[in-house]
This record gives structure tokens, sequence and C-alpha cells, in this order.
């Protein structure tokens, strides 16, 4: 996700840093964005002096000390303690005008936000998988965040080339709150023995749906899924209708995490 953002931020003309500890995750990152644009040339979608300026836009670092900017995303894992750590030497490093955005898919923005130095600065920017091609944005306001840069967030996605909708902090947002059911009612019926991964996805794309839950799960990655159910779910007051499906559980302890392990629901 972090690099699929770095990618849409550089095409879009924004100077764009992408830091990553780890070196052989920034070289993944570089050559899956340099295969993107490759193929956007080939498809006549983009042009090579796009690529080009794009590509002199776009740094990859693995020292944090580099990470000064007046907008930063950041796209780890979905635990609160790392993202609030991270926060916390980002503070140190920016300016207090910094806006420090999350792109967490269900984690309390405000939560985050109260531990951090300059809470007002703090605003859920999150996008979909894959960043460059879908258009939804979803902002997540706090009760801190002043207009200002509520708006500057919105221009800023807009500027990406958006579709951007603003809600209050809640759990799961509006999309992870709504697509809840999309995917627990279909584990439900395979756990139930009623039907298999296949056929419940087959139906609901033959329905019009351009996905079926189990391909999309494996797309977005079976575990921050099931880290997105838990969470709703922990915060609905733990409604039976959400409860995570230990299906769901075996697949993350399995390591069979769709897509990104060539294992899934599917294989790859």
């Amino acid at each position: 996700m972090g690099s699929g953002i770095a990618q849409l931020c550089a095409q879009s003309g924004f100077p764009t840093i992408l830091y990553d500890l780890d070196p052989s995750i920034l070289q993944k990152a570089k050559a899956g964005i340099e295969k993107n644009w490759q193929l956007g040339i080939e498809k006549g979608k983009l042009s090579e002096a796009e690529k080009e300026r794009a590509d002199s836009l776009l740094k990859f670092t693995g020292n944090i000390s580099d990470c000064v900017a007046d907008l930063i995303i950041e796209a780890i894992i979905e635990i609160e303690e790392i993202k609030v750590s991270l926060f916390h030497q980002l503070e140190n490093l920016n300016g207090n005008n910094c806006i420090l955005a999350t792109n967490t898919s269900s984690l309390s923005v405000t939560a985050i936000a109260e531990r951090t130095k300059h809470k007002e600065h703090v605003i859920g920017l999150h996008f979909f998988n894959p960043a460059p091609l879908m258009r939804l944005v979803e902002i997540v306001k706090t009760k801190y965040n002043s207009q200002t840069i509520i708006d500057a967030t919105i221009l800023f996605a807009k500027q990406l080339g958006k579709t951007v909708v603003v809600c209050r902090d809640a759990p799961g947002f509006i999309v992870n709150h709504v697509a809840r059911p999309y995917y627990i009612e279909a584990l439900n019926l395979v756990e139930s023995g009623f039907s298999d991964f296949e056929t419940i996805d087959e139906l609901m794309e033959s329905s019009g749906f351009k996905m079926g839950p189990f391909k999309l799960m494996d797309l977005i990655g079976n575990d921050v899924n099931y880290a997105v159910s838990c969470s709703v779910y922990e915060a609905m007051g733990k409604p039976e209708r959400l409860k995570p499906s230990p299906i769901q559980k075996e697949k993350v302890e399995k390591g069979e995490l769709g897509r990104k392990t060539k294992k899934g629901y599917y294989s790859y």
C-alpha cells in the first residue's frame, strides 16, 4: 500500500519520499513501481516524459531523518502502539505544521492522535488497494482537527485525482463498516458447509459485484482483513453478526495472506 501511495503522489507531481526500515522492501517497492510505470506506457496511459518526471520526484530512503515534509502518510502494520511510536519520531523531525496522516483501515484515529504532541494535526487518509487505481479515499476527521487541516487534506486527495468522502472517526469508518457483512456472511456460509469459496465468488460476481468476497480478501490481504474484522467487532461491542470467522484466523496463522504470499483462499 505504501509503495502504491508513493507512486501515485509522484505521478501527481508531488516531491515524494518513500521510507522503510527494510532495504529489501524498498528494493521491491522500487521494482514494482518501475514495472507499473512501464505497463502504463505500454497501455498508452503514461508517456515517457511523464514517467521520467514522476521518477525524478520519487526518492527512496531507509533513514528516517530524511522524512521531513508538509504531509506524511503512514501505511505500516495495523498496531496502534507501532503507529504512535512512528508518529513520535516524525514529530521530533518535523515542524509544528506537518500533517500526520494515517492510512489505518479501522484503528481509532482519535486514539492515535491523543498520544501525539500535536493531536490536531493527526488525521485519517484511507486509501484502497491498489492505491494508484482505486478512486475512493476516506478522510477521517477527529474532534481535534481544525477545518484548515481537513480542507488541506481534502485538497491534497483531490489533486491525486481521488473521489473524496469525509467521515468522523467511528468503527470501520464508512467502507469497512459497510463491507463487514459482505465478508462475514460469506465466511459463515462456508463454515456451515452450505457452500465453498469458488461458488460464492462466482455467484456474487454474476450478480454484479466486480469481485467476490474471497478474491477481494486475498487482494486486500487476509491479515489486514482479519485485523479490521477484529477491530470493528470490538469497537461495536462484540455483536454476534460481526464476529470474526475462525477461517480468517486460521489463514493468518498459516501465513496464507492472499496475493502477497501467493496463497490465500486461492493460489497465485
